[in-house]
C-alpha cells in the first residue's frame, strides 16, 4: 500500500493522527530505490502511523499542515541528492529539469530543502514535537563542512536548520530506535542510539569539572567550528578523523563545539542485532552482530509492501522521469569499498558491501512480474557498482575496515578475493523466470576486479555481454593521465590505460562473437583538483587515438560535502600528501577544459545532449 499523503487516506486507513509525519523535496515514489518510502515501511512494519508529505509549497500552510501535526516526531530529507546539487550544475547555472518532479520542471525543490522544510515546519506548528533531519543532504552536511554554493564553512546543517536530531546514514535501525524511545518517553535512550546526531548546550558543567555526560568520555573532539573556518589544517586535520570513524566496529563518538553548544555525533549504526533483525528495544541497551553484510535486514526491506509507482496524488501532477529508471529495477547489495575520493557512497551508505540473499532477490523478481505495468524488462540489477555482489574481505567483516588503506587503491588488496560467481548465478536465475525477458546491468562496473578474479572474471564479462547488455554498458575510467587518477582516487593492477584498452578488446571481441552491435559507455571528469587543461589535452588525445569515439559523458568536477576531493578543493593541497595541487576554481575555465572533450576538430561543440 501506499503511505497515506491526503486526509481522506487518513479516513480510509481509520487513522485520526500519525505518529510520524515525513517530508521529502522528491515527489513520492514508492519504492525500495527511495529513501522516504523505505523509512516509512520500515516504521510502519514496527506499528508506527506514518504519512509523506512530498514536495511541499514552502510559500504557504496548504501542504505542511494536511496531515496535521504528528505525534512523535516530522523526519525531513531533501531526497535522492542534496538539494544544491539537484537545482544547480557543477558550473552554478539553475537546472532547468528534475526527474524527481512531476512534469519535470525543476520548479518544487527548494534550495537547502533540509533547513528550508524544519523552517516551515515551525512557522506553522510552534512548539511542535522533534524535527528530525536524514537522508544524504544531511548525512554529508552532520559536522562543519565545506559548502561549494557559498564557498565558506558551515557549521552542521542541524544546528543551521534548528532541529533536534539528524540520523545519518541509511538510518533503518536508528530511526525505529528513536520512535521508540520517543513513544515511550524514554529519554535516556535516545542519546544512546547509533548513528544519531544531537545537540547538547554544554560538556562540563558540575562545579567540580566533572563532565554530566559520563557515556562521551570515549568520543573523539574534533577542533571547533571557529577554529576550522579559520584554519585550512585543522579542517583537513578534523576531516580525517571523521572519515575514519565511519565503520561501525571501529568507529568512536564525535564532539565538535559549534557556537556556544557541542554536536554530538554517536558512533555509527550496527544494522542487526544478534538475532539477525533489525527490531530494536526501547531501552537503547540492544545487543548487536559484530559482523555484517546484514543481509536478512536487506532481505526484510526488500519484502516491505511496496507499489513501484509514483503515489496518485502526484502522478495526477505529471509524468515522473526518475520513475523509468528504479520502477523495475532490483537492488542487490549497497555500500562501496571503492572509496574514490568524489565520491559520496563510503561516507554515506559505507565501505562495507552488504548484498541481499539469492533467494530474496528471486522472490522480488517474482513479484515484479504479476506488477500490471511490467512488460519484462529489468532495467538494472545491481548497486552502487554492480560487480561488487556477494563476496567481502573477511577480515573487514570481523574486525571493521583498515585505517591505513583502501580496499582497491592503490592496488586490489590481496584480501578481497574478488569472486563473480554467485553474480553470474544470480543473473542467470534471474534471466531464466517465467514472464522474465531481459535483465540488464545498468549499474556500471569496475573492470579493476573483473580483471582480479582470474577464475570467474572472464566468465562474467562473457555473461554480461551476452545477455545484460541494453546496448551500452557503462563504465567510469574518469580520466587517463595516472595523477589526476591518484587524485581522484582510482588506480588497479594494470596501467589505466592498459585497463581500459584490454577491458574494450575484450568487450568488443565478445560483442563480435555473439552477433550483436554494442558499446561502451565511458564517464570522464574536467576540473578535478590537480587537473590542468594540459591534462585534459592529454585525456583528448587519448579518447582520439585509442578509443575512438566521441564521448558523451562529460561532467565537471562538483565540490559535495564530505568528499576527500572537496577537501582538495577547498584547501588547495593533498590530503594524503600535503603538496600543494593546481585547482580550476574560474567557472569559464572549468567549461574550456570539458570543452577540450565535446568540441570536435573543427573546434564545434558535439551537439550531444548528455553533454550540458
Amino acid at each position: 500500500m501506499f503511505l497515506p499523503t491526503t486526509p481522506k487516506e487518513l479516513t480510509a486507513l481509520g487513522w485520526t493522527n500519525l505518529d510520524v509525519i515525513l517530508i521529502t523535496g522528491d515527489t513520492y515514489i514508492d519504492s525500495p530505490s527511495t529513501g522516504v518510502a523505505v523509512i516509512g515501511k520500515v516504521l510502519v512494519k514496527y506499528g508506527f502511523k506514518v504519512g509523506i508529505i512530498a514536495q511541499p509549497d514552502i510559500n504557504s500552510d496548504k501542504d505542511i499542515t494536511r496531515l496535521g501535526e504528528p505525534s512523535l516526531f516530522w523526519g525531513i530529507t531533501s531526497g535522492a541528492v542534496d538539494s544544491m546539487v539537484s537545482n544547480y550544475t557543477a558550473l552554478k547555472k539553475r537546472r532547468k529539469s528534475d526527474d524527481y518532479t512531476p512534469g519535470g520542471i525543476n520548479n518544487r525543490r527548494p534550495d537547502r530543502a533540509v533547513i528550508a522544510y524544519t523552517n516551515l515546519v515551525r512557522r506553522y506548528f510552534k512548539n511542535t514535537c522533534p524535527i528530525v533531519l536524514g537522508g544524504i543532504e544531511a548525512s554529508l552536511r552532520r559536522i562543519c563542512h565545506y559548502d561549494f554554493w557559498s564557498d565558506s564553512i558551515r557549521r552542521s546543517i542541524l544546528f543551521d536548520a534548528k532541529a533536534d536530531y539528524l540520523i545519518y546514514g541509511m538510518g533503518e535501525s536508528s530511526v525505529v530506535q528513536l520512535a521508540q524511545a520517543l513513544k515511550y518517553t524514554r529519554e535516556s535512550a535516545i542519546s544512546k542510539i547509533r548513528g544519531l546526531c544531537y545537540i547538547l548546550p554544554n560538556l562540563i558543567t558540575s562545579s567540580n569539572g566533572e563532565s554530566d555526560y559520563p557515556n562521551l568520555s570515549n568520543y573523539i573532539t574534533l577542533p571547533s567550528y571557529e577554529i576550522v573556518k579559520q584554519d585550512k589544517e585543522k579542517f583537513t586535520q578534523s576531516f580525517h578523523i571523521f572519515y575514519q570513524n565511519n565503520d561501525p566496529l571501529t568507529a568512536c563518538g564525535l564532539i565538535q563545539k559549534q557556537d556556544s553548544r557541542y554536536l554530538v555525533q554517536n558512533p555509527p549504526a550496527f544494522y542487526t542485532n544478534k538475532k539477525g533483525v533489525f527490531c530494536p528495544v526501547v531501552d537503547g541497551n540492544t545487543e548487536y552482530r559484530s559482523s555484517s553484510p546484514d543481509t536478512q535486514l536487506l532481505d526484510q526491506i526488500a519484502e516491505l509492501d511496496f507499489e513501484r509507482d509514483v503515489h496518485p496524488y502526484y502522478k495526477a501532477f505529471g509524468k515522473v522521469k526518475a520513475l523509468d529508471t528504479i520502477q523495475f529495477s532490483i537492488n542487490t547489495h549497497r555500500g562501496c569499498y571503492g572509496e574514490c575520493n568524489f565520491c559520496s557512497i563510503a561516507v554515506h551508505e559505507g565501505r562495507t558491501v552488504r548484498f541481499r540473499s539469492e533467494e530474496s532477490i528471486l522472490k522480488e523478481v517474482r513479484e515484479l512480474t504479476r506488477h500490471p505495468d511490467f512488460k519484462g524488462i529489468i532495467s538494472d540489477a545491481g548497486g552502487p557498482t554492480a560487480n561488487m555482489y556477494g563476496f567481502e574481505c573477511q577480515k573487514k567483516l570481523n574486525h571493521g575496515v583498515c585505517q591505513d588503506k583502501r580496499c582497491i587503491f592503490p592496488t586490489i588488496c590481496k584480501n578481497l578475493k574478488p569472486d563473480h560467481s554467485k553474480q553470474i548465478s544470480i543473473l542467470k536465475k534471474i534471466q531464466q523466470i517465467q514472464g522474465v525477458k531481459k535483465v540488464f546491468v545498468a549499474s556500471g562496473i569496475r573492470y579493476d576486479l573483473m580483471f582480479a578474479d582470474e577464475k570467474y572474471g572472464e566468465k562474467y564479462l562473457e555473461a554480461i555481454v551476452n545477455n545484460h547488455v541494453s546496448g551500452q554498458l557503462k563504465i567510469a575510467p574518469e580520466h587517463s593521465e595516472n595523477n589526476i587518477l591518484q587524485l581522484m582516487g582510482k588506480s588497479d593492477n594494470l596501467p589505466k590505460k592498459q585497463s581500459i584498452l584490454e577491458f574494450k578488446k575484450r568487450f568488443d571481441t565478445l560483442s563480435e562473437r555473439c552477433g550483436k552491435r554494442q558499446f561502451l559507455t565511458y564517464y570522464f571528469m574536467a576540473a578535478h583538483p590537480g587537473c590542468t587543461l594540459q591534462d585534459m589535452e592529454l585525456l583528448k588525445k587519448f579518447i582520439s587515438e585509442k578509443l575512438h569515439i566521441i564521448p558523451e559523458q562529460i561532467q565537471i568536477f562538483t565540490p559535495t560535502p564530505s568528499t576527500y576531493s572537496t577537501l582538495m578543493y577547498y584547501t588547495l593541497k593533498c590530503p594524503f600528501t600535503g603538496k600543494k595541487l593546481f585547482v580550476e576554481k574560474d567557472i569559464a575555465a572549468k567549461e574550456e577544459q570539458k570543452n577540450v572533450i565535446t568540441k570536435n576538430k573543427k573546434g564545434k561543440l558535439n551537439p550531444n545532449k548528455n553533454n550540458k
